[in-house]
């Protein structure tokens, strides 16, 4: 449906990605419609004329499921579904289901498994008519058929026990949190819209061996990996689940412990897909979600990727409309390994907010501080004397204990 304010062109990228959505659930797509209207109709969301014209396109194209954009109530999805006589899918339930499908570790399982019952509990009101028999698009991982009351307690015990196991997936994701934080490496999130390379980036970068695809969230697990930059350190590098605009709200709340790895990251890197035609609304949806996480103002390192499938004329438009936001913006491309030695320089540098310099005098024999200086901050040059081995270089505040011992210099940075 398109209100006031909706552009053609955002309403043309919103329909596309739908369409996109719908194919990686599993669907078909014969035919799509819009109805532009001031506002919602109560009771059937559209109007009244425009669920005669779908009647009567269900029969001459076929069609067995209706997928709307936008979230319904759980009155108005079951009278469409009532007038229409099929199964009709809102946004959240659609990506609920891609979830569903993608979801490979217990903790993903859980998250998703959590958020369908909050989607459904307050739709279990004519839940179990014969289209809800068939299957299909936001059904898979669903409940069978039972009597209400009987279901809706159901619901509730296996809500209490999922937030009681999710709750252990959080305290073992902030044990996992702490133990990379006492190793004193820089931690890095890579963020960025659902398909926009983040995996194939972290691939290319660590030879991580994570799923990548060109789908819509192929990856749903975070992937934790270490990074070794031009200076000699090493990062830690997270993926995250992919953000896409309207992110459903019951995700957002059962993928918190995901998303807390961008606000416990000492870095964002966020991949952008230069080649998208919504480009700019990709990249402000991912500021948006930032911000909602607390996240907007941590360093940022920003990779335009698939450059590679930009023409020149393309890629220098995108590339300077995108530069004029990020002025900073490293072009990549995560598929054919260009570009990354500037990204992984603009890490090290991003990286580096908080360093002290030191100079170090190291007994012959304890030289595997040296190895401890190169990978958590940086190790400028050596000189061999008498005494040691003295070494200069930089390290991140929080690590200078570890180092108090051989200092023998206290300049600042």
């Amino acid at each position: 449906m398109q209100l006031p304010g909706t552009s053609q062109a955002a309403l043309a990228e919103q329909m596309a990605e739908l369409a996109e959505l719908s194919r990686t659930a599993g669907a078909e797509v014969v035919a799509t419609d819009v109805q532009r209207r001031t506002q919602v109709e109560p009771a059937l969301f559209i109007g009244k004329g425009k669920v005669e014209e779908l009647r009567e396109a269900k029969n001459e194209v076929g069609y067995d499921i209706l997928i709307c954009n936008e979230d319904l109530s759980p009155r108005q999805q079951r009278n469409l579904e009532r007038e229409l006589r099929l199964r009709v899918v809102d946004r959240t339930e659609l990506i609920l289901d891609i979830f569903a499908q993608h979801a490979r570790t217990r903790e993903g399982r859980l998250q998703v498994e959590s958020a369908q019952l909050h989607h459904l509990l307050p739709r279990l009101v004519g839940a179990y008519d014969y289209h809800r028999q068939v299957g299909g698009i936001g059904t898979r991982g669903g409940p069978g058929e039972q009597q209400i009351e009987v279901e809706r307690r159901r619901i509730r015990r296996r809500l209490k026990d999922l937030e009681r196991e999710l709750e252990q997936v959080r305290n073992q994701r902030e044990q996992q949190r702490a133990s990379r934080r006492g190793s004193d490496l820089q931690t890095v999130a890579i963020v960025g819209y659902t398909n926009a390379g983040k995996s194939t980036l972290l691939n290319a970068l660590t030879k991580a061996g994570v799923r990548a695809e060109n789908k819509l969230f192929a990856t749903l697990d975070p992937t934790t990996r270490r990074l070794r930059v031009a200076s000699g350190r090493e990062l830690l590098l997270t993926d995250t689940v992919g953000f896409i605009q309207k992110l459903p709200t019951d995700l957002v709340a059962a993928f918190r412990a995901t998303l807390e790895e961008v606000t416990y990251a000492d870095v964002v890197l966020e991949v952008v897909d230069a080649s998208a035609t919504a480009v700019l609304d990709h990249v402000s949806t991912v500021d948006e979600v930032l911000a909602d996480l607390g996240a907007g103002a941590k360093p940022r390192v920003v990779a335009l990727n698939k450059i590679d499938l930009l023409g020149p004329a393309g890629l220098r438009r995108i590339v300077q409309e995108l530069r004029r936001r990020y002025p900073d913006a490293v072009a990549i491309s995560a598929e054919n390994r260009t570009g990354l030695e500037g990204l992984l320089e603009a890490l090290d540098s991003a990286s580096r907010p908080d360093l002290v310099e030191v100079e170090l005098l190291v007994p012959y024999g304890g030289e595997s501080i040296l190895s401890d200086l190169r990978a958590i901050g940086g190790l400028e040059r050596t000189v061999y004397e008498e005494a040691g081995t003295r070494a200069w270089g930089w390290v991140p505040r929080q690590a200078l204990a570890r180092f108090e011992r051989y200092r023998v210099g206290q300049v600042a940075r």
